[in-house]
């Protein structure tokens, strides 16, 4: 019972203490917070004031920036009001100036106009002066003012005429003198440095078989395996009483030697059957293939060609199954290129780049497409199109004259390409083409006045031309042989070139009795 009550008495005492602390401490942080309070105030008075300061100080500042402007803009506005006095008292100068020449020109337009005036009726008077002299002299020389003036404009053409084709021929003349000689050397140096054989191709291949057993093998049942190889090769195969032989017929040599290949194969392998055909030309057409491009790429390491675009030298392998006018293409290209090189040395022209144009010039005769476009021009956009130099394009492109030359390349290119076309053996035309080529040389001659007789000989490569001693005199057969040789030229398709001589000759005939 004693305890309950201490222990009563202590809780007592403990809540009392209890409330005088809490009031005592309460008391304690209200007079913390009014001095803090106060002390807050004090502090913001004089933030405000500093403030109120220093806005005064940018205000007067500010104040005193634009009143500076004002008085640049003042000065700025006088300067202008000054220089716009000044003009208008230039342009017043000028407008004064301006009506006083303006009067002094309506002055001097009188003048003229009197002066015109006076020149008209001057000119008039000589006008009738000179019709009265014109008649007086067609009184006394019994001929018109125009019948006249058409004798002296004749006799001055004749008299240029004359004049000109001396002129002409002493300039050929000097010409020769000075360049025959140097060209004829490197030429014939050229020439002479490069020997290629010379192989004219047919349009026949000939097949050479062990016995006339294999013949109808080839033949097949009803004729199926020979149709079947001429379907997959596009080449005619000719089977006949040659003995141990057969034709291949083609203009393509691609095709041809692709059915000799084929055909090969097919007789060593003994199976011949359509479906087999059809195996062995496709393998045989993969492996021409492969051969081209082999070919194309050892040509360009033969000649020393680096950078040439892999289609070119496809291409260039291409030229193996091409002819032109019956010579190898490729055989032709390479000859080209050397004597390009040759050329090109003794000019002192790029050695390489020369040769590199040689080998090109040719390569719009074999494109994987036929467009209708002379092959020099078609040859000239392939190599841009596979971006050579534009010094290669132009002489691919000027080789036939199809485009202008527009560098020294070009007619070194134009000039190899003749020279090997142009060589005993090289090519081969048909009969009937060459006798009509002869007979129109001849009737193209034969089209001068004054002609008598034309006669083509050199295989083509002279004219002799034998003219009326009476009707052309020397003068005019100088002339007369220029202009042959310019329209056969500008007309005709010829290899190499053609020699123009005119004979005129005169012969005096008396009898003794």
């Amino acid at each position: 019972m004693e305890i309950v009550i201490y222990l009563v008495i202590a809780i007592i005492a403990g809540g009392g203490g209890y409330v005088m602390a809490s009031t005592v401490l309460r008391k304690n942080i209200e007079n913390k917070s009014k001095q803090l309070l106060k002390d807050a105030e004090n502090e913001g008075e004089v933030i405000k004031k500093e403030k109120m300061l220093q806005a005064k100080e940018k205000f007067i500042q500010l104040k005193a920036e634009h009143e500076k402007s004002i008085q640049a803009r003042n000065a700025e506005v006088s300067q202008a009001e000054n220089r716009i006095k000044q003009k208008e008292s230039s342009i017043g100068q000028k407008t004064e100036e301006l009506k006083r020449k303006q009067t002094e020109a309506e002055s001097l337009r009188e003048n003229l106009q009197n002066q015109l005036e006076i020149a008209a009726k001057k000119q008039s008077e000589i006008e009738k002066l000179h019709r009265r002299q014109v008649e007086q002299l067609e009184t006394i020389a019994g001929m018109s003012a125009e019948d006249a003036k058409n004798q002296i404009v004749t006799a001055l053409k004749e008299e240029a005429r004359t004049e000109a084709a001396a002129h002409i021929h002493e300039i050929v003349e000097e010409a020769k003198l000075t360049a025959n000689k140097e060209a004829k050397r490197i030429v014939i140096q050229t020439i002479q440095r490069v020997a290629t054989e010379h192989a004219v191709e047919n349009s026949v291949s000939i097949f050479n078989i062990e016995n006339d057993e294999v013949k109808g093998r080839i033949i097949g049942r009803e004729g199926r395996n020979i149709r079947a190889i001429e379907a997959a090769t596009g080449v005619e195969i000719i089977v006949d009483d040659t003995p141990e032989a057969i034709i291949l017929s083609c203009f393509d040599p691609v095709r041809r030697e692709t059915a000799r290949l084929a055909l090969h194969q097919l007789v060593t392998d003994g199976r011949i059957h359509p479906a087999r055909i059809e195996e062995v030309v496709a393998k045989t057409k993969k492996q021409i293939e492969e051969e081209i491009i082999e070919t194309g790429k050892r040509t360009c390491i033969d000649l020393g060609i680096h950078g040439l675009h892999p289609e070119l030298t496809r291409m260039v392998g291409r030229m193996k199954y091409r002819s032109s006018y019956g010579q190898n293409l490729l055989q032709h290209s390479r000859e080209v290129a050397n004597l390009c090189a040759i050329m090109a040395a003794e000019l002192g022209l790029n050695v390489k780049l020369a040769k590199r144009a040689g080998l090109l010039h040719d390569i719009g005769k074999v494109p994987d497409e036929e467009p209708e476009l002379p092959h020099a021009i078609l040859g000239m956009k392939l190599a841009e199109k596979f971006k050579e130099r534009p010094e290669v394009c132009n002489a691919i492109g000027a080789h036939h004259d199809e485009i202008e030359m527009t560098d020294l390349i070009s007619p070194i290119i134009q000039v190899c390409d003749a020279i090997s076309g142009a060589r005993p053996g090289a090519r081969r035309e048909i009969v009937e083409s060459y006798i009509k080529r002869l007979k129109d040389m001849e009737q193209l001659a034969l089209s001068y006045q004054g002609v008598s007789n034309t006669y083509a000989i050199q295989a083509g490569r002279e004219l002799r031309v034998i003219v009326s001693s009476e009707k052309v005199n020397d003068k005019d057969a100088e002339m007369l042989s220029f202009n042959i040789s310019q329209k056969i030229q500008n007309e005709m398709t010829y290899p190499g070139q053609v020699k123009v001589t005119v004979i005129r000759e005169t012969r005096a005939v008396s009898y003794a009795k």
